[in-house]
């Protein structure tokens, strides 16, 4: 087994172990890997190992990646799943909504409508969650959650999209007490909208958070889906 191949068994062992300690089933969280700055034979180790769901920050990367992988030889069986976990600005939108299946940073109501427009007929709808700035974050991207219900009606209405749920990248926490506060606050934030329900609200099921450092605290509060990079791929290297 490959290095990337273990590392996939230790994260989905944690992801049970997390879940055991919260009296979850382990098949209610997904893993996301977050292969950004990683090249094409990264993501086809961890598909091989059997991975299907990639996160790229980087539109241009991940479309290039997206080409040479679902466009290959290698007939995925079940194909692999991209999602678009990066900012997502007004001129980029035609390369997400044509590419991707996932996009988890929709923060704009004027984003979401591009989305819609661009994507193509022929594909599913474009599985969209609201990305909200849960903490407050001077530097976070997202919504802040007073908006979060009106930006996820405005989506819900908005045809080619299909509302899967809410994002969140908080602050980075220095315990496990304080990671666990700031996902609980998005879980109670993601419970009350999905409550409310309404039309378009009918797949509203997916609370995308934790990653590498935080997922057990993430998995606690109630993540369905953790976004894992560093510890499935490796430190990234840095800039040049």
């Amino acid at each position: 087994m490959t290095t990337i191949g273990n590392n996939l068994q230790q994260v989905l062992g944690r992801i049970a172990q997390a879940c055991a300690a919260a009296g979850r089933d382990p098949a209610s969280v997904r893993l996301l890997a977050v292969s950004k700055t990683f090249g094409d034979d990264a993501v086809r180790r961890a598909a091989e190992a059997g991975q299907r769901a990639f996160g790229e920050n980087y539109i241009q990367e991940g479309v290039a990646k997206i080409a040479a992988l679902r466009g290959g030889a290698i007939p995925w069986a079940p194909p692999l799943q991209w999602h678009c976990i990066g900012p997502v600005q007004s001129n980029k939108t035609r390369h997400v909504a044509e590419h991707f299946d996932w996009v988890h940073t929709v923060d704009r109501e004027k984003i979401a409508q591009r989305l819609s427009e661009q994507r193509p007929a022929g594909l599913a709808p474009l599985d969209v969650c609201i990305q909200v700035n849960v903490d407050g974050g001077a530097t976070k991207a997202g919504v802040p959650p007073a908006e979060a219900r009106a930006l996820a009606q405005a989506v819900a209405r908005l045809p080619r999209l299909r509302l899967r749920g809410l994002m969140s990248i908080p602050d980075v926490a220095p315990d496990f007490a304080a990671q666990l506060a700031v996902h609980a606050a998005a879980k109670a934030l993601f419970d009350q909208i999905r409550g409310e329900g309404g039309e378009g609200f009918a797949a509203f099921d997916t609370l995308s958070l934790g990653m590498t450092t935080d997922l057990e605290a993430a998995i606690h509060a109630g993540s369905t889906l953790v976004r894992v990079g560093t510890g499935l791929f490796g430190t990234r290297a840095a800039p040049a």
